[in-house]
């Protein structure tokens, strides 16, 4: 890289927290300055990473001149006005996934980003992990022969507490937009938009989306099996099958780790995958590529493919 890029983050919670952690294991860039809507809060990140400067507002982080990008780390309802925020302020910004709360959020801000000639990416960091990585290129290769189906499912259990991020409406609650975000793009990566749609949602306590089937089809024949849920810890596995082999990736399927290429035969070749942290550190190094070659997104996370992601999501919520 020809330089290490100076990343400011919005938000101070959980995952701004390992973004940090993780981006302290490239030398694609540094933490150089935190905001939160509280001096407190931003100042006790601060202290926890050695981040030279903190804000008491998210104004004052984007208008930092020796910030050179920005990540957005709030919960969904903020990411299109943090994000928007940041553009105005000519800054290249990465935003949590899901990266908005509504499709039309996320074509207007893809819009605003193109219109300034500004680099923007959803935060899907799945899509720049080592061992996702060969597992498109063997797709792509033909290893698998042609796809037939895809599966995935991703379920967590969190307490009922009417004030988490996951079950509050206020703070963009429900296991789809958080949870289910990952079997979803999982499914586009490999097939792209799907042609037909159904799903059952069953509501959590507080009201919003708390567990979702969901089958695809598509107009190649194949078809996606994907699931999520806020109300139990599940295998989170995912496999994608071909008429030659399929590929397994075991929990958490969209996690740094190995998977296994199965031949129709039941042979059998595990690639394995070593990494440090949780991996997030290789989408901070996508960026720091990206920003270094002038790109305004990346290919690895196409800004039309995020749209028609939030899109798909949309319609799914619309069938409960």
């Amino acid at each position: 890289m020809a330089r290490v890029l100076r990343w400011g983050i919005i938000g101070t919670g959980g995952i701004a927290r390992t973004f940090a952690r993780d981006l302290a294991l490239t030398g694609a860039g540094a933490v150089a300055a935190i905001g939160s809507r509280t001096q407190s809060s931003a100042d006790a990140f601060a202290s926890d990473f050695d981040v030279a400067r903190s804000y008491g507002s998210y104004e004052q982080l984007v208008a930092d001149a020796e910030v050179d990008v920005v990540y957005v780390a709030t919960p969904h309802p903020m990411h299109f006005d943090n994000a928007t925020l940041a553009l105005d302020h000519d800054k290249p910004v990465l935003v949590e996934k899901a990266f908005t709360m509504t499709s039309d959020e996320a074509r207007r801000l893809v819009a605003h980003a193109r219109e300034k000639q500004l680099f923007l990416m959803e935060a899907m960091w799945t899509r720049c992990l080592p061992n996702i990585i060969e597992l498109r290129s063997l797709i792509a290769n033909g290893a698998l022969g042609r796809i037939v189906s895809v599966e995935a499912d991703h379920g967590q259990w969190f307490a009922t507490d009417p004030e988490f991020r996951l079950f509050s409406p206020a703070l963009g609650g429900g296991a789809m937009l958080d949870l289910g975000v990952y079997p979803v793009s999982f499914a586009s990566m490999v097939l792209g938009r799907p042609s037909r749609v159904a799903a059952i949602t069953q509501p959590a306590f507080t009201g919003v989306d708390g567990s979702v089937a969901m089958v695809f089809g598509y107009e190649s024949g194949a078809q996606a099996v994907l699931s999520c849920t806020s109300g139990a810890r599940t295998p989170t596995r995912a496999s994608v099958s071909g008429t030659v082999a399929r590929i397994e990736l075991p929990g958490s399927f969209y996690a740094p780790g190995s998977f296994t290429l199965v031949q129709r035969n039941g042979d059998e070749r595990l690639f394995p995958f070593p990494s440090i942290g949780r991996g997030l550190h290789f989408e901070a190094a996508e960026v720091a590529r990206c920003l270094d070659e002038g790109a305004l997104e990346s290919p690895m996370m196409p800004l039309d493919e995020t749209i028609s992601i939030m899109e798909t999501m949309e319609q799914v919520l619309s069938l409960s």
